[in-house]
């Protein structure tokens, strides 16, 4: 994602302030850009110590499920700089749906397999890959500056992590308090 200058276009709202960028959930060696949001490495009070507590848990969880996908579907191990995202979004879709409907199935069985008959071994060519890619390209470059340069935007990137940090305080805390 580095690479890229793009990011998802939502609208959202957090401790009364409106955001129109995605954030992704990253750990420390992602810069602080306004769409990477990392844990605190030394959180100094409640309040810190509750949104790294968060903001790691819901990182590793989509961690871990990436993990299960890329165990599962060599396509989603492979690197896809060259394909556009409606294609990777539709891909990844499509996989999330064969893991579910591969685990509802599972759940109603109990036969024993060896799992090494599923498993394709590094560099066994057995996968195909697609190397189109779209080439609707931008031309706009003071367009694509503006967009680089408002996702690379520390100040933003500050002012999102203070409002994430009140969020999950003003949803989780009162918890912290009785303890």
């Amino acid at each position: 994602m580095i690479g890229s200058i793009d990011s998802p276009q939502v609208n959202f709202s957090v401790n009364g302030r409106e955001y129109d960028l995605a954030y992704y959930l990253t750990d420390g060696i992602y810069p602080k850009w306004a769409t990477f949001i990392q844990s605190i490495p030394t959180p100094q009070g409640l309040k810190a110590v509750l949104f790294d507590q968060c903001q790691e848990a819901a990182r590793k969880d989509v961690e871990r499920a990436f993990g299960v996908l890329q165990a599962r579907f060599a396509i989603v191990k492979n690197p896809a700089l060259c394909w556009d995202k409606i294609k990777i979004g539709k891909i990844m879709r499509a996989c999330i749906i064969l893991h579910n409907m591969i685990v509802e199935n599972e759940r109603d069985e109990c036969t024993e397999y060896d799992v090494s008959d599923f498993q394709q071994g590094e560099g066994s060519g057995s996968s195909y890959v697609n190397f189109t890619y779209s080439t609707d390209i931008p031309t706009n470059i003071a367009n694509q500056m503006g967009v680089r340069t408002r996702i690379r935007d520390r100040q933003a990137h500050q002012q999102l992590k203070g409002d994430l940090v009140e969020h999950i305080w003003r949803k989780f805390g009162r918890d912290q308090d009785n303890n």
